[in-house]
């Protein structure tokens, strides 16, 4: 008699789902290293464009989130349904 086999390949929103719940779990890497990137700088003028750049990166970081928010969203049995994670 012939075992049934799980699929090979995830269903394809699944898989899509992982991906954007992997992309949220490092988006506060990627702030992280943005806003520590003005110390390396080594530039004699004042704190002007750094305060720019820190308020633009912020900015950035709040979009990103808000573009992936809606996606991360779903019932526990869309979870669930998956698989192991």
């Amino acid at each position: 008699m012939r075992r049934l086999r799980a699929p090979l390949f995830l269903a394809r929103a699944v898989y899509r789902k992982r991906r954007l719940r992997d992309a949220a779990r490092l988006l506060p890497l990627l702030g992280f290293f943005l806003l520590i990137l003005p110390m390396l700088w080594q530039r004699p003028e004042g704190p002007g464009r750094d305060v720019v750049y820190i308020f633009v990166v912020w900015a950035g970081l709040i979009a990103v989130a808000a573009l992936l928010a809606p996606g991360l969203g779903g019932s526990e049995a869309e979870r669930d349904e998956g698989g192991d994670d």
